[in-house]
């Protein structure tokens, strides 16, 4: 079954209504994978989303297929994950891909680059437009493969001590920021710090560092952030959304029932849609909460977001010359997102330009 069709006929509800789960627990052999997640057990949107895969793969296969979960940390730290799958520590694992750019700077488009699509023309792309394969062809020399397995949409732009004005209020500036961004805002004098997301609080309460960003209003929340840094920054430009991935050992993907791999895969794509209307639901009350808190909300300046992008486009043209790989998902990235902005400014755009003009002005 084909993932359109998976989503057509109901997805995993449909299976299990259907009764094909007691049939295939009848005709398949048991099998436990562990899954090391990039993510803290606090963090229920993120971590919660692995849980919930789990639970469905059990129930779609009578229990046969069980994937046992855990939070960063409890078998390696959350920045290793690529490498516990890659050489079979463990079967899964749920990370964000960016994590892995000092590999190669192509692990990017297994998430997102800076200035890059939003949630729905990444999906778009990966899913219809040829990224999927053009990335797990790519992944294929760290003997992986990846699953889209949640989006949290565009997040946030960070929480910062002092108020960010100009460009030049950048320099300097020691901040927790992960992937291609930290490389992007280097060029403008940041001093990037990848940090794990447990250990970004303790990090910014000491002065470590200055600011850091994690992912919007509900996670930020969770981790206290609120607490240590009285500005909060919008956009996330660098995370215009931002896929989180299930990478799957490829040896161990080969050797699984093909009713597993399906299940598997269809478990992962339906988590991707639930975890991102997820986060549209708990966003509002957060973003509400944090601000009655006393948090100060703030928008990085167009001056800011145009010194941003330039340095984007620099980064891209000199690692497009000294990867391959790079040069190649970027040229497809790139190509399909124009044509996605085209279309988006003819009705999304315009609507909601429309409602949320009306909302401000009902304020």
């Amino acid at each position: 079954m084909q993932r359109r069709d998976f989503i057509r006929h109901g997805g995993i509800a449909g299976i299990l209504a259907a009764g094909a789960a007691p049939a295939m627990a009848q005709s398949q052999p048991s099998v436990t994978w562990r899954l090391t997640s990039s993510y803290p057990k606090s963090l229920d949107t993120l971590v919660g989303a692995a849980d919930n895969i789990a639970k469905r793969v059990a129930d779609a296969t009578g229990n046969k297929f069980q994937i046992k979960v855990f939070a960063a940390g409890e078998i390696v730290p959350g920045l290793q994950v690529l490498d516990a799958v890659q050489n079979g520590t463990v079967e899964a694992g749920q990370t964000i891909m960016y994590y892995y750019i000092g590999k190669n700077p192509a692990m990017g488009f297994g998430a997102i680059v800076p200035f890059g699509m939003n949630v729905r023309q990444h999906n778009a792309w990966w899913y219809q437009g040829g990224g999927s394969e053009l990335f797990n062809d790519f992944l294929k020399g760290y003997n992986c493969q990846a699953f889209p397995c949640l989006n949290t949409g565009t997040q946030m732009g960070g929480w910062f001590k002092k108020e960010i004005k100009t460009v030049a209020d950048l320099k300097g500036l020691k901040f927790r920021v992960g992937g291609i961004a930290g490389a992007v805002l280097q060029r403008l004098g940041v001093v990037p710090q990848q940090i794990a997301g447990g250990d970004i609080y303790p990090a910014l309460e000491k002065g470590t560092i200055d600011a850091a960003e994690w992912v919007g209003p509900y996670d930020d929340d969770k981790l206290g952030f609120a607490k240590v840094a009285k500005y909060y920054y919008t956009p996330g430009w660098w995370e215009g959304n931002a896929p989180s991935v299930m990478l799957v050992n490829q040896k161990q993907w080969e050797a699984l029932p093909k009713d597993y791999q399906a299940v598997f895969a269809m478990a992962c794509g339906e988590s991707n849609t639930v975890a991102t209307a997820r986060y549209d639901h708990v966003n509002p009350a957060a973003m509400r909460k944090l601000i009655a808190g006393g948090t100060q909300l703030r928008s990085f300046s167009r001056d800011i977001m145009d010194a941003c992008y330039k340095a984007a486009i620099d980064q891209y043209a000199e690692w497009g010359e000294k990867f391959p790989e790079f040069k190649k998902l970027h040229a497809s990235y790139s190509k399909y997102l124009e044509e996605e902005l085209a279309w988006f400014r003819v009705a999304e755009g315009t609507y909601d330009n429309y409602m949320s003009g009306r909302a401000s002005r009902k304020k």
